[in-house]
């Protein structure tokens, strides 16, 4: 169980193609600012310090460290094991495409975090109705990597794959929530874009 006061370092996922919005999500403007600077304001909101995996935020003028993948073309896990070999520490790990995000979010995982029990190496929100867990709004302890590293070797690339059950502290939440629901819309495809635009305005 990690200490009442410890605070895991965040990380932004950023290297992402964006193939199937056939633009890069990162410059999406939402509420009047490129997608991952709002999302590494509210990253920064709750934990303080912010770290950047596969791209350099210094075009979006996001004064952070970064790191590209050790190896390429293996999805979020290949990024997120890069950063906790690189930095030994515990991650709060989330995609910049989730316009949504809030700390009011953030803040609840950081504290389940703290309270997970020994053995869990990945700390997240779990869909009540489905099982579906939340692995891109999710905290990933370092003694995860021997693990990572040997699912990906044998072309496992699920993070709920990877991290099965008996790893996992959940949040629970109800799909019907949209207060709980909405921070993890993302935006991954036109059609959630239009969708996005939808809930942004309100209409």
């Amino acid at each position: 169980m990690s200490a009442a006061g410890a605070t895991p370092l965040g990380v932004i996922l950023a290297g992402g193609k964006s193939s199937r919005m056939g633009r890069d999500k990162a410059w999406l403007s939402f509420f009047g600012q490129p997608l991952l600077c709002r999302v590494a304001a509210v990253v920064r909101g709750v934990v303080g310090e912010l770290f950047v995996s596969g791209r350099d935020p210094a075009a979006f003028g996001i004064d952070a460290p970064w790191l590209a993948d050790q190896t390429p073309g293996l999805g979020p896990a290949g990024g997120i094991v890069t950063v906790l070999e690189a930095t030994g520490r515990s991650c709060l790990v989330v995609s910049c495409d989730l316009p949504f995000l809030d700390e009011a979010t953030l803040h609840r995982l950081v504290a389940a975090w703290r309270k997970r029990p020994d053995g869990a190496l990945m700390t997240t929100f779990r869909i009540v109705e489905t099982g579906y867990v939340e692995s891109l709004v999710a905290v990933y302890d370092p003694a995860g990597v021997p693990l990572l590293r040997e699912c990906l070797a044998r072309g496992e690339r699920r993070l709920s794959g990877i991290f099965p059950e008996p790893l996992r502290c959940y949040i629970d939440y109800n799909r019907a929530d949209q207060n709980m629901a909405r921070p993890f819309f993302n935006v991954n495809s036109p059609p959630d874009l239009v969708l996005a635009r939808g809930m942004e305005t309100g209409s």
